[in-house]
């Protein structure tokens, strides 16, 4: 009997995670597995992704979760049909690993184990829990219904030993309710899961795919190249963490980001709606692993920063297959605004239009772009940085850069740019980290940026495309007109 005591005391435990990650989703009232489902990349990703672009079956399969989650955790709970929610239970988990197994580029770092994961355990537990007999209320009703109730009074320890799960059930409940029922009641829920477990990739202790509201759905054109109005910045995953003046940040970066953790934060941005990523060719090696090994469908945008000739590097980017070329900023500063070279801009310009491609310039300073304009430099769009200049950093005395402005004239780059029909790529919108996203994004929207090329990390990322789809539509009405 001692064994049924353990065994008792797993199915609690199990019980409780399963009933506390159902609850927490319906309570939601948004919670959807489509980013979950869009970032499988196993053995049957084919399906997975089908079921997350069919609104009923992604509808269907979002109420089995939440509603299969929370019914097996209470009937582990409670002892009730014991053995079936074992299997159902077995066959969730078992779901959960085909979708998201730990292994491979969607690993999450946390709770896997080479070939086996949290959801292996859980498994093998609950086949445990199937196969030893425990105490709980089925096990009182069954007793019930064959020795009758004089029986079952006469040997009150038994009857006690079934009734273990009503306290149990009420901790919960309490536990529950303090954690997350004042919230629901203030917030509507917007705190998220201490626990994560079945169809959530974890992130850290941040907003992890499951988390997505929706992905971003809203396009413009450069061309004929479709570009999300959101997509990704290659800097953190270079490695240039423009950390002022923390000196081992950028190499820290470089460290963090190995290539699983790469594909596994495009894998996410690809799921929450970001079609394009700005890259230095530098980046290429880890990109072109990312398509071959991984079957990554992110677009690439060159900056062409190779070997100080832009036409060199617009070469070295065709042959790599990059999608859109534009002229990096700290290039074009370099030979308009110092050496005063504008035949190289203007030889760089006129090679990307003569290979077909719509040819970008980049520029950090508004000076730049005022005299390309002035010297008929004039781009199909532009990368220019917008950011507003209210952080701390930003106001360092004497006048000199120290890796910590990008845009120093925030009111004027609006007003020249409203100027512009070209296209405009808003970029460091964020000033390198050191502005918040919820105030950079309508900041750099409302100031006229048709698209914001944005660096993230993959623990930042969900965030920042649920803070995005919020802010979009508040920005629709701007000085600027939309263009591309």
């Amino acid at each position: 009997m001692k064994t049924s005591y353990w065994v008792t005391i797993l199915r609690f435990f199990v019980g409780w995670h399963f009933l506390y990650e159902g609850l927490w989703k319906l309570l939601q009232g948004n919670w959807s597995a489509v980013g979950y489902l869009k970032s499988s990349q196993w053995i049957a990703a084919d399906l997975f992704h089908k079921i997350a672009d069919t609104p009923f079956l992604l509808n269907l399969v979002n109420q089995l979760n939440m509603w299969g989650l929370t019914l097996i955790g209470l009937a582990l709970i409670l002892g009730l049909f014991i053995r079936f929610s074992s299997v159902c239970g077995i066959l969730l988990l078992a779901l959960y690993y085909m979708a998201q197994p730990p292994f491979g580029a969607n690993a999450t770092h946390e709770g896997h184990f080479l070939w086996f994961d949290r959801n292996v355990v859980e498994a093998i537990v609950l086949a445990v829990i199937c196969a030893v007999p425990s105490y709980g209320i089925g096990a009182l009703i069954k007793r019930s219904l064959s020795k009758g109730e004089q029986t079952l009074a006469g040997d009150r320890r038994e009857f006690l030993k079934n009734l273990s799960a009503l306290p149990v059930l009420g901790a919960f409940a309490g536990a529950f309710f303090e954690k997350h029922g004042r919230v629901w009641e203030k917030e509507n829920l917007k705190n998220k899961a201490d626990g994560v477990t079945s169809a959530t990739v974890r992130a850290f202790e941040f907003k992890d795919i499951s988390e997505l509201k929706k992905p971003i759905d809203v396009h413009g054109k450069i061309g004929s190249v479709s570009i999300s109005r959101m997509f990704m910045g290659c800097n953190l995953i270079g490695g240039w963490a423009h950390a002022r003046d923390l000196i081992y940040v950028s190499k820290l970066v470089k460290a963090y980001h190995e290539d699983w953790r790469v594909f596994r934060t495009l894998h996410m941005a690809e799921a929450a709606g970001m079609n394009t990523i700005i890259l230095n060719p530098g980046l290429f090696r880890v990109m072109g692993e990312y398509q071959k090994k991984e079957g990554g469908k992110m677009q690439v945008l060159s900056d062409c920063a190779i070997g100080g000739d832009p036409v060199k590097g617009a070469q070295e980017s065709i042959k790599f297959g990059a999608q859109m070329l534009y002229i990096q900023g700290e290039m074009t500063e370099k030979y308009i605004l110092r050496e005063k070279n504008y035949k190289i801009i203007e030889d760089a310009l006129a090679f990307m239009r003569k290979e077909g491609y719509q040819a970008g310039l980049g520029a950090h300073s508004l000076a730049a772009v005022k005299e390309c304009v002035d010297r008929g430099l004039v781009p199909d769009y532009w990368v220019k940085t917008i950011h507003p200049t209210n952080y701390w950093s930003a106001n360092i005395s004497g006048g000199t850069s120290h890796d910590n402005i990008w845009c120093t004239n925030p009111d004027e780059t609006i007003a020249y740019m409203q100027t512009r029909k070209e296209p405009w790529i808003g970029f460091k919108t964020l000033a390198a980290g050191a502005v918040e996203p919820k105030d950079g994004f309508p900041f750099a929207l409302k100031a006229g940026a048709d698209f914001l090329c944005v660096g993230m990390y993959d623990f930042q990322l969900v965030e920042n495309v649920n803070l995005f789809n919020d802010i979009f539509q508040s920005c629709q009405k701007r000085n600027r007109p939309w263009h591309g």
